[in-house]
This record gives structure tokens, sequence and C-alpha cells, in this order.
């Protein structure tokens, strides 16, 4: 005799991955509609990292999202802002790295143009103020598949569970099951390069000051964390990543040291280095048949300048824009012309960073005499030009945005 199947629960919205990305969209959408029904979906128990070391770059757009939200005052106590950039070429054995570039001060008065926060922070602060909103927690389980009909998509789940919804949200990562549930290809290259994540202690203070030093293997990057600490990525090449993991702590920290030129004095790491690899990814659609992409399901970018967060953060940003205003006017949550609306606002300015970043990558890792006098002479014509460092901030930051969340309004 065949199992009856379990009856369908029915919601509005679906979310696949419970990072920062889809525990953000959930808030929001629940503090703009708290009648909306919304379910949060992930293969984990949703609760915070405990052995998430890693700190994240966000740009003071991204901030005021959580300042609307309710949720960055409780981030802050852990944020370092980042008050300064400074940017230097050089040779990967060379004693010094010379400075072509700084970016400083504010992007408004009193507003850096962002700061450094700690996963576990973001997570828990959203957590907890997902707590005052019913959202059906759906974890640990798994999405088995994905059916889309004329009215919902019927979602099942590995354990046993049936869902109908109006629209479901893959916020579930670079290999997204959504995203390959609804045949939606992706396209992009390897960059035979992996990045390398710590965080490490150091001798001289680093003033909120972030360093992006350029050498030929990519580029490696230390981003202040309070007190004399700050966090490093370190893009490498991947041939080279076992040997450098595999090294005593000591040895890495005098190597880490190197790679800076001593711009911090004397190193300690402070956390097991871990390494990823790197390529850039762009899913050639944003939204299917009731689908909608988010975050790294949606994109992945090399981590030059430190945008991978942000772009899914504006993502949600987006997203919830078109949704609450959708329910506002009566129109189906799922429908071609709203999920439309979404992949309008963010293809182009996704695009743009993808380009950005990959040219800057192409650009800076290597070692060419000619590319690299040519990129220094660059380097220090926008150091001498404040309105061209101004529209690069400004623009990094998503200072002028007119996405509601970006501009701390609520939806």
């Amino acid at each position: 005799m065949a199992r009856a199947k379990n009856k369908a629960q029915k919601l509005d919205i679906l979310i696949v991955g419970a990072g920062p990305a889809g525990l953000t969209l959930a808030l929001a959408l629940k503090q703009a509609m708290p009648e909306l029904q919304v379910g949060l979906n992930d293969v984990h128990k949703i609760e915070v990292p405990q052995k998430d070391g890693r700190a994240s770059a966000l740009a003071l757009g991204v901030t005021s999202v959580f300042e609307a939200l309710g949720v960055w005052a409780d981030m802050l106590p852990d944020a370092s802002p980042i008050d300064g950039m400074h940017i230097t070429d050089s040779s990967d054995n060379d004693l010094t790295r010379p400075l072509f570039l700084r970016f400083e001060g504010d992007v408004k008065p009193g507003q850096p143009f962002a700061h450094m926060v700690p996963n576990k922070s973001t997570i828990g602060a959203l957590l907890n103020r997902l707590d005052e909103f019913d959202v059906e927690m759906i974890a640990p389980d798994k999405v088995t598949s994905i059916v889309p009909g004329d009215a919902f998509s019927t979602v099942e789940f590995e354990s046993g569970k049936l869902v109908e919804a109006s629209v479901v949200v893959a916020a579930d990562g670079a290999r997204s099951m959504v995203r390959e549930m609804m045949g939606i290809a992706t396209t992009g290259h390897d960059y035979g390069q992996s990045g390398i994540v710590t965080t490490i202690e150091h001798e001289l203070d680093h003033n909120n000051i972030a360093y992006e030093h350029f050498l030929p293997h990519g580029p490696f990057a230390s981003l202040p964390l309070p007190n004399k600490r700050s966090s490093l990525v370190w893009s490498e090449k991947s041939n080279l990543v076992p040997e450098i993991l595999a090294m005593p702590e000591e040895k890495l920290a005098r190597e880490i040291e190197r790679k800076m030129g001593s711009s911090l004095g004397k190193v300690k790491v402070l956390a097991p280095a871990q390494a990823f690899p790197l390529r850039l990814q762009i899913a050639k659609e944003f939204v299917a048949d009731r689908v909608a992409l988010i975050g790294d399901a949606a994109h992945v970018v090399h981590p030059i300048a430190g945008q991978g967060m942000n772009l899914g953060l504006k993502d949600v940003a987006a997203l919830a824009e078109v949704l609450v205003e959708a329910v506002r006017h009566g129109q189906d949550l799922g429908s071609v012309e709203v999920l439309e609306r979404y992949q309008r606002l963010r293809r182009f300015d996704t695009g743009l960073m993808a380009l950005a970043t990959d040219a800057l990558n192409v650009l800076f890792s290597n070692d060419q005499p000619v590319v690299r006098v040519a990129r220094d002479v660059g380097l220090g014509l926008v150091d001498r030009a404040p309105f061209l460092k101004n529209a690069f901030i400004g623009h990094a930051a998503a200072a002028n945005d007119e996405l509601r969340l970006l501009k701390g309004l609520p939806l």
C-alpha cells in the first residue's frame, strides 16, 4: 500500500539558506509585513556558528540596512570602522610596500565607508531579532524537489515535509541546490587562486586603516578588527596553498609579516588559516519560475574589493522592497513581472562589480614591469584626483543607492 503524502504547509515565501542574506531577508519581510507567512530552511541547524572566525567588510549602505531592521546597535560593539584604505603595489621580494593610493575620511559626516563585523555577530543579532516574529524554521532539512505551478511551487524535503510557496528564494550559496534544480546555468571562470583567511594580532595599531597589498600572485589584505587585530584575506596561487596551510604557526606569522612589509609590526596568528578556491561565477538568470536567487547563489566575485557580502545584502534590499510592494498592490509574489522587477534592479550593478573585480585581479596579479609601471602611474593619478576617489568610495559604500533599506528607511 502506497504511503500517503504529508499535507502541504502553505507559505508566501520560502527562503532556502540561513546565512546572513537569508536571515536578513526573512527579517526585512516580517518586520515590514508580520502577516506574511515566511519559512526559513537550512541543511544545518539554524544557530550562531561558534567556530566561524570570519569577518566581513560591510559597506555604509549595508549597515544602513541593519540599522533600519533594528539590529545594527547589537552588532556595533563587535564592529571596527574602516576609516581609510592604503593600497600598495610591489614585487613579492621587495623589502617595503610603497604606498600608491589612499582613501581616508568619512563618506558622510561621522559615517565611515565600511565596518568590519565578525560573521558570528551578524548572525547572532539577526537571529535574536527574528525570535520576535513568527517564522517557520525548517532545519536541519534538505530540499529534494521543487515543482513550480500556476499559483505556487510545491517543495519537498528530505524529511517528507511538503511546502506550497508563492515564491522560493535561493540563498543557499555558490553551489546552490535550488539554482541547479531550476536549471539555471552560470558563467565564469576559475582564477587559479585560493583565498586564505585568518585573524592576526599585531604589534602596531592599525588606526582603523585597511591595507591592500597588490602582489604578483594576488592581493593581500588586512582589515581592521578591535584591539590591534585584523582579519586577513590572502589571495595566493592554489598550488602553493597546501604548503602555506602546513606551516607551523610561528613560520606562518613571519611569512605574513614579510608579505605585509612589516606595515603592522610583529604578527601573531590567532586562528587556524583556512583556504577556499576563488572563481568568478554569475548566474545567467537571477530568477526562474517562482524562484529568485540572492547572494552567492546568484553571484560570486573575487574578494579583491571586499564586495561579496555587500552584493548579497543589496540583493536582499532589492528583493524585499519588490516583494513588499507586490503584496501592497495585490500582485502574485511569484509572477514573472514581480520577479523580473527584482532582476532588473540587480543585474547591472552585479555585472559591473564582477567586471571591475575581474579586471583588477588580472591587472594586479602579475609582475610584468611595463604593466606594473602603467598601473602605478594610474594609481598615482587617482590618488591626486579627489573627485575620482570620492566616486569610487561612494559606489563601493552604496551611499547613493535609491533602495529604501540601503538608505536606512523602513519598507
